[in-house]
This record gives structure tokens, sequence and C-alpha cells, in this order.
């Protein structure tokens, strides 16, 4: 895929992701779609296949009520490409760790996708 595809693409991804569009999330990703969220060095999330991923992106919409990645800067090498973000989410629901609905998360972070067959194979976020 050309840069600019690749860019469409994860732009696409990430307009699904921004409207809880479940559906037009799953349209762009590989069968064999890998997750994984980092957080500190440590992975606390990790989904394989597109059953996992769904269930995770079903768990997940129920916790905000807004949420918006906001790319900041994109690199793309062959078939990788490396964004930073800036993320805004308000919560929908309290969470363990104290924080409540309506409590707004702010972070700077980034994501890798991998991408095999014009569709995304492998995420990794980082915050």
């Amino acid at each position: 895929m050309k840069d600019i595809e690749i860019t469409t693409l994860i732009r696409n991804y990430l307009n699904a992701y921004n409207s809880f569009d479940i559906d037009g999330m799953i349209r762009l990703l590989h069968e064999n779609i890998e997750f994984r969220n980092i957080s500190g060095g440590v992975v606390d999330t990790e989904t394989k296949g597109i059953d996992q991923f769904r269930t995770l992106a079903e768990q997940s919409v129920k916790i905000f009520s807004q949420r918006r990645q906001t790319i900041t800067e994109i690199t793309i090498h062959n078939d990788t490409a490396e964004i930073e973000v800036d993320y805004v989410g308000t919560l929908a629901t309290d969470l363990p760790n104290g924080l409540k609905a309506g409590d707004v998360i702010q972070l700077k972070g980034k994501s890798v996708f991998r991408i095999k067959n014009e569709k995304l194979i492998m995420i990794e976020d980082y915050s």
C-alpha cells in the first residue's frame, strides 16, 4: 500500500473509533487482528482475532460517553505506521480506580499499526 492509503486506512479506523462505530472499525481489520494496550511498559489488555477484538470494543463503548483520538504525528515505514495521538475521553460510568462518571481523561500516547492485505493486522496502543 502507498503511504496515503495507509494514512487513509488509519484515519478511517480512528473516525470509526471516535464515533463508537464498532462495525466500521471491524471492517478495517484483518481476521487475525492482534491488539495490545501497553500502559507504563506493561501489556494490560490483549486480544487475538476479530471476535476477541469485537468483545473488547463492545465493552469499551460502555465506559465512555465521548472519546476522541487526534493524530498529532504519523510516521510510515513499509507496512507499519506509528502515530502520536492526543486522547480525550469522558467517562460514562464509575471505574474501580476511583474515577467517576463525567470525569474527563486526557493523555498523550502513541499507536503502532501493521497492515496486511490492505487491512490492519496489529494495533498496539501505548500510554
